[in-house]
């Protein structure tokens, strides 16, 4: 009998552990041709509730993260083409020096993924505290002012 009482314990324990697990998301595409939708190539994108990675190349490979508390705005472009092969390009305006555009190129789920950058982005910032300003150039003021 307490046996049972231990597994059904550590089943509860499971479940609350996978719980967790729910809410966090992680998306994961690869770019794709236009032509048919096929991914075949070397690019990667993820998609977590912290971070964006892209990984692109085969033989020199590069990889690029942003924080989503720096992603100001997100897009999403479909051409005709994009559209009969079930795909989209997102495009994240970021805070962020090395790519203030990130664009996940020919993506399947791109209406999802777009959304859930848009959510995560903004409880991201709420978790660090962070505030977006707009970036005005002092100079800019100081010579108005002269």
């Amino acid at each position: 009998m307490e046996d049972l009482k231990k597994d059904n314990e550590i089943d509860e324990n499971r479940s609350g552990e996978n719980e967790a697990e729910a809410e966090k998301k992680m998306y994961i595409e690869r770019k794709c041709w236009l032509f048919f939708g096929l991914p075949f190539t070397f690019t990667k994108y993820t998609v977590t509730d912290e971070v964006i990675t892209i990984n692109e190349g085969f033989l020199n490979t590069k990889e690029n993260d942003c924080y989503l508390y720096k992603v100001q705005d997100v897009e999403l472009h479909t051409s005709l083409a994009e559209r009969i092969f079930k795909l989209g390009t997102v495009a994240c305006y970021t805070g962020d020096n090395t790519h203030p555009q990130l664009y996940l190129t020919h993506i399947h789920h791109a209406k999802e993924i777009k959304n859930f950058i848009l959510k995560a982005s903004e409880e991201a910032r709420r978790r660090r505290r962070t505030l977006n300003t707009l970036n005005i150039d002092a100079a800019d003021i100081d010579e108005i002012n002269a």
